[in-house]
């Protein structure tokens, strides 16, 4: 008996010396993917300060550590935070204060929701977005004529899903200064028998922008609140905004430092002069919630709206090469100027011709750089003599969702040869040894599992085409699954702080309905983040 008391009291003097660490919260009995270099797994996850402190089995976790709250994770799968790498984040909350266009089946049914919002909400400047003419049974773009009898004196413009072309009546043209003999050069000014339709392409739209009533603050801070909800209800936990002003990128600093927005922004800043001045002379800002070092560049439009450059012309419409929005002139100039700056350029390209420029223009301006790590933007039709510019430290960031979306029509606008180039992660990955996935909301949805559904599948969710579009680019999971963690977070020098479920990393995690990685493909889609983590905190 002695003996047996003497025992049990160096057990407890033990524990007493060896008393389990503190920390704030440890998620055991676990599916963990934690995407490290080994792409290996866990069951268990510690969490202090923010950061992950302890990765491995849940039993030696629990035994070496106390914490504030446990949670126990019921087998279900967890995946680092993930990361958007290419979206219009700001966009997305502005979005939500204007006409919905998105899945509109007829021009028909964008008047009736134009009429039905100005009822609901009387405004003098009409604006809208999300109509797409390739989803309507007549292919071709609207003209003004209904819109001017509707509201002739009011004015109308309404975005295109792509963010490359207006739809905008009388009244707007009137106010912009357009008419039939105006010149933009980087776009078109779209014309029917020498009459202005209303249809502008890229350049054309700044006109307008210029007579747009600005946002003011209190809805530039509602528009970063609504965007916040609507990602952290997706999983993600890091946005790659593609071209912000300064004035929103201090909105964004100066919420996130105030406790009033969590969402962690890589901004790019878009191409404006005031812009460069400001951010190239300044540097690099990097705080826990917010990098800005990189330069948004806009090579030239978009393929639905036939405003990407190509080689050769459109094979739907004869004669028409698209345009460049940045001449190459302008771009070689301006890679040159960012490349003597700590600045990334990252640039969309669309078309074949606009990829070429943008590429060789990095060539030139990276010469004796090393890990710039510039970014092509979308790389979405590339000729296949132009892929190995992608093996010299040029990062491709695409958008998987594109060619779901483009794939009933891609071919009608390239033609059977030059299409097999496009939309080709797999041999944009082999080239580059890494590629990073993005949706460009609000362009297309905001579902990261959408983004993994098309990498992998390369069908819609109608399940279209059979057997998916062009499989030898589609990706793997685990390959989808980096894209949009640690390589994302690489492209972004970011791959030391998140990315993966590591010790040292911020504690920014996602647990999903189902097992992304070995579930049914066609149910990927529906996959849920059923409780979101940033910086260890719960967001959802």
């Amino acid at each position: 008996m002695k003996y047996r008391i003497i025992s049990s009291l160096c057990l407890l003097f033990l524990v007493a010396c060896n008393p389990r660490e503190k920390v704030d919260l440890i998620v055991h009995n676990a599916n963990v993917y934690t995407v490290d270099g080994n792409f290996s797994k866990a069951t268990g996850i510690a969490v202090k300060d923010g950061r992950f402190i302890a990765v491995g089995d849940h039993l030696e976790i629990q035994k070496s550590y106390e914490a504030t709250e446990e949670l126990d994770a019921q087998g279900k799968t967890i995946v680092p935070g993930l990361i958007d790498a290419h979206c219009h984040f700001y966009g997305l909350g502005l979005n939500q204060q204007v006409v919905d266009l998105v899945g509109t089946s007829s021009f028909e049914e964008i008047l009736e929701k134009v009429v039905a919002f100005q009822k609901e909400n009387p405004t003098n400047f009409i604006q809208g977005r999300g109509w797409d003419q390739n989803d309507w049974e007549e292919k071709t773009f609207p003209t003004k004529d209904r819109l001017d009898a509707l509201f002739p004196e009011i004015p109308i413009a309404l975005e295109r899903v792509d963010g490359h072309a207006y739809l905008v009546n009388q009244k707007a043209l009137d106010l912009a200064g357009i008419t039939s003999e105006t010149k933009v050069e980087g776009g078109e000014i779209v014309k029917k028998d020498g009459k202005l339709t209303g249809v502008l392409v890229d350049t054309p739209m700044r006109m307008v922008d210029a007579v747009m009533p600005r946002p003011n603050r209190a809805t530039q801070i509602q528009a970063l609140k609504d965007a916040e909800k609507l990602c952290l209800d997706y999983g993600l936990t890091t946005v790659n905004d593609a071209g912000l002003d300064q004035s929103i990128i201090e909105l964004i600093d100066s919420l996130q430092q105030a406790g009033a927005l969590s969402m962690r922004v890589y901004a790019m800043v878009g191409n404006s002069k005031e812009n460069l001045d400001h951010f190239l002379n300044r540097g690099i800002i990097k705080t826990d919630k917010l990098n800005v070092r990189s330069i948004k560049v806009y090579g030239d439009g978009a393929l639905g709206s036939r405003g990407a450059a190509l080689k050769e012309p459109y094979s739907d419409q004869n004669g028409h090469y698209g345009a460049m929005i940045t001449p190459m002139d302008q771009m070689e100039a301006l890679a040159q100027r960012i490349a003597a700056s700590d600045y990334q350029m990252n640039t969309h390209a669309i078309g074949d011709s606009a990829n070429v420029v943008v590429l060789r223009a990095y060539e030139k301006a990276l010469e004796g750089k090393e890990d710039r790590r510039w970014k092509v933007e979308h790389a979405q039709v590339v000729s296949i003599a132009d892929f190995d510019y992608f093996e010299k430290g040029i990062i491709p960031s695409v958008q998987p969702t594109h060619a779901t979306s483009d794939m009933y029509w891609a071919e009608d606008r390239l033609g059977p040869e030059r299409v097999k180039g496009a939309y080709a992660f797999k041999t944009l990955l082999d080239k580059a040894g890494v590629v990073a996935l993005g949706t460009d909301f609000p362009v297309e949805r905001v579902s990261p599992f959408l983004t993994f559904y098309a990498a992998v599948d390369r069908q819609d969710l109608e399940d279209y085409p059979d057997g998916g579009f062009q499989m030898k680019d589609a990706l793997s999971r685990e390959e989808t699954l980096k894209g949009m963690t640690i390589w994302a977070a690489y492209s972004n020098f970011e791959e030391k702080e998140k990315g993966s479920i590591e010790v040292g990393k911020f504690a920014d995690f996602v647990i999903l309905s189902g097992d992304i990685m070995t579930m049914p493909i066609d149910s990927v889609p529906h996959l849920e983040a059923e409780q979101v983590f940033l910086g260890g905190i719960r967001k959802k």
